[in-house]
């Protein structure tokens, strides 16, 4: 799925979920702590680590942002 650098092909939201989540967890952060750092929700980041199709994207931008992570289209 993704690079070591953590460049990956998404093709659906549980594979964005399952890369925030490893990002988080290599970081030795909390859902509590990111969510704080994000300014999302726990509840948020919860259902966006469990790949929910229907997420506010300026709230997935905040979350990668925080994680160092950048999403692009192509």
């Amino acid at each position: 799925m993704s690079a070591p650098t953590g460049a990956g092909i998404l093709s659906e939201s549980a594979a964005l979920g399952k890369m925030l989540r490893a990002r988080r967890r290599q970081l030795g952060l909390t859902q509590d702590e990111l969510a704080d750092l994000s300014g999302v929700s726990v509840r948020f980041l919860g259902e966006l680590e469990r790949g929910k199709p229907s997420v506010r994207l300026d709230h997935v931008l905040a979350v990668a942002r925080t994680l160092g992570l950048t999403i692009t289209a192509s």
